[in-house]
């Protein structure tokens, strides 16, 4: 079973920095919206209008629509409100697969133009580009899946939780070089879990980093007897 992003609860807390300004793509339509866009981070009191009329769990989990016949109504009117909903953005992706489409029903877009909406919108946001790099590597672009994954770490440069969901999504790639990296720097920014390390350690690529050359080497007599 492929290894997941660890939960949202946790992606949601990646810290966010200040980013340039990316080129617009404007092939998956115009940001404006009748209500919004307003930013999924900082909605100021404007989410819960959106959500419990149009993604309360019954959508969330695509059981059935609120407003719609199907569940993809509401998503896509959540989705244009806030472009970067994480958890909508799931979702998206989830119906795409359950439907076996690029275009869930009752969507005017793309599951990988609501990804693409999503960063354009706010290219600060780590964990919006991190799902769509996932997205991305699912489906075979893999270069474009790299191209986001360096974007997001320059985003979440000190925040362990992004940093190791970045090595999973790596992992996902068989990119086990870039997956180590991160693997090693999740650990020394302290996060504890093992499931990136414990999945290197079974394919077989899993290594110690290497002590720095500027780092004293490991206690000898020799070297013991010149410290004295």
């Amino acid at each position: 079973m492929p290894i997941k992003l660890i939960s949202m609860a946790m992606l949601v807390m990646a810290g966010n920095v200040a980013s340039p300004a990316f080129a617009q793509d404007l092939s998956c339509g115009e940001l404006a919206n009748s209500y919004g866009p307003f930013d999924y981070r900082n909605p100021q009191g404007r989410l819960a209008v959106v959500e419990d009329n149009h993604f309360k769990a019954v959508v969330e989990v695509l059981a059935k629509g609120m407003t719609s016949s199907t569940p993809g109504g509401d998503i896509d009117y959540t989705l244009r409100a806030f472009p970067n909903h994480h958890r909508a953005l799931l979702s998206t992706i989830r119906l795409g697969d359950r439907e076996k489409t690029t275009k869930p029903q009752g969507m005017n877009y793309t599951v990988e133009c609501w990804l693409e909406r999503a960063v354009r919108f706010k290219g600060d946001d780590a964990v919006a580009r991190m799902i769509y790099a996932g997205y991305l590597a699912k489906i075979g672009k893999k270069d474009q899946a790299k191209a986001q994954l360096a974007r997001t770490e320059q985003l979440a440069a000190s925040n362990p939780f992004t940093q190791y969901n970045i090595g999973l999504v790596y992992l996902e790639m068989n990119e086990f070089e870039l997956a180590l990296k991160q693997a090693h720097l999740a650990e020394e920014m302290g996060f504890p879990r093992t499931e990136l390390r414990d999945a290197l350690v079974k394919a077989g690529k899993w290594a110690d980093r290497p002590v720095s050359s500027a780092e004293p080497a490991a206690s000898s007599p020799a070297a013991s007897a010149s410290m004295r």
